[in-house]
């Protein structure tokens, strides 16, 4: 058993941190009294305390997001480093963030969670209401649903309200019948309004009428569809990807891709595969692969220019539907950008003439680990797996190498060993 002595005063906020940790992993090894009633009450004193750490926690994310510290070690985004570094529910990381970045506007939330009068779940579903609130509305919002809460409506109710806080504020300043800027447009054209945040991001807001609707749909729904059972982006981020994918002209969709040898098309019984490795009878292949819309790819043979050398600086259509099948995803561990959303990549960089157009020399990002690998080379570390698909794994900065003493959460890899799976 270790022991703990701490001067609170005195000690700093790594030490105070480490003790905490060291208290936890020894409240972690014990077992619950067998008094159910000392367990309710223990229970209730543990997450209050719980609450006031998230005041901590939201303060230090909160700094992190802000200087996009999380940039400098290959996350594209500060809830893509909640997500994968630490093991936390999409749902979960989007709700500590919303609140580090809110606690600033909302300073009775602030303070009444860091001294343990609101609960984190009243917390967030405040910072939640008022993420989209300019800061005006913003002051108001925070007054009407502290007093729902200290009325005593619960968590889920006060959420409720939130999500009309806009027709509440209305009704208080007796504006709720005037038409906003909106309604005025009508609804027989489409349009799109963006506004520019401070962090260089944008603000989309819009409404497409019913035949642009039409094409919206046809277009992007097909590219939103979750990856595979471990995609964790909600429907919001999936669209957006979608989109940005069509905006970039970085994805031409085709309807089904049946990979198969030639051999199989031309009467052999090897079984063909779609893309997601569902295996498909060699003639049951060679009769969808005449159906339109169905695109056959066939691997080696010449059948297909796989190997363009140094001619050609990008890769090929069916280049693509080849990497395509390689990687569900971005080559980067732990990145969940679906494969077909993705950018190809040269290996070893194509502007340096180190990597040819080849099929064996290519592999798909994301676009922002894209950009990072060619701009900090130094923290991708490449291998590839058994299957000859690349491997990109993320280490930390060079000049936080030294300290980052620990891999993933729970790893017991040697510290030689750690960078290489930090990203895991």
């Amino acid at each position: 058993m270790q022991s703990v002595t701490v001067e609170l005063e005195g000690a700093s906020t790594m030490e105070l941190v480490n003790a905490i940790s060291t208290i936890a992993t020894e409240l972690a090894s014990r077992e619950a009294p067998e008094s159910p009633a000392a367990c309710l009450e223990l229970t209730e004193t543990l997450v209050a305390a719980c609450d006031m750490q998230e005041s901590v926690l939201a303060g230090f994310i909160g700094r992190v997001d802000a200087a996009a510290e999380q940039a400098r070690w290959g996350y594209p985004s500060t809830q893509a480093w909640l997500r994968s570094r630490l093991g936390m529910r999409d749902s979960r990381a989007k709700e500590r963030l919303t609140l580090a970045r809110q606690r600033h506007r909302l300073p009775q939330v602030a303070e009444r969670l860091a001294s343990g009068e609101l609960s984190h779940g009243y917390a967030t579903t405040v910072a939640d209401s008022v993420s989209r609130l300019d800061d005006t509305d913003c002051t108001e919002a925070e007054t009407i649903l502290l007093g729902f809460v200290d009325q005593g409506f619960s968590a889920g109710k006060v959420a409720a309200f939130g999500r009309r806080i806009r027709d509440l504020i209305a009704e208080r300043d007796n504006t709720e019948d005037a038409p906003d800027e909106d309604t005025k447009r009508g609804y027989d054209k489409s349009w799109i309004t963006t506004t520019r945040s401070l962090d260089g991001g944008r603000y989309v807001k819009g409404w497409l009428n019913p035949e642009d609707a039409a094409i919206w749909d046809g277009t992007l729904a097909p590219l939103a569809k979750p990856a595979g059972p471990d995609d964790r982006r909600d429907l919001a981020e999936r669209t957006a990807a979608a989109l940005s994918s069509v905006l970039s002209g970085g994805h031409k969709a085709t309807k089904v891709t049946v990979i198969c040898d030639l051999d199989t098309l031309t009467g052999g019984n090897t079984p063909a595969r779609l893309t997601d490795g569902t295996p498909i009878p060699a003639a049951q292949a060679r009769r969808i692969a005449l159906s339109a819309g169905v695109s056959p790819l066939l691997l080696g043979r010449g059948n297909t220019p796989l190997y363009l050398g140094h001619r050609e600086r990008f890769a090929s259509a069916a280049q693509r539907q080849v990497l395509e099948t390689l990687y569900p995803s971005c080559a980067v561990r732990g990145c969940e950008v679906p494969g077909t959303l993705c950018e190809v990549d040269h290996v070893h960089g194509w502007a340096l003439g180190n990597s040819p157009t080849d099929i064996d020399q290519l592999a798909l990002t994301c676009g922002w680990h894209n950009r990072f690998k060619h701009s900090r080379p130094d923290q991708i570390q490449i291998t590839k797996d058994q299957d000859g698909r690349y491997v990109y794994r993320l280490l930390p900065p060079a000049d936080a190498r030294d300290t980052s003493r620990a891999g993933p959460p729970g790893s017991t890899d040697p510290p030689d060993a750690s960078a290489l799976d930090w990203a895991a």
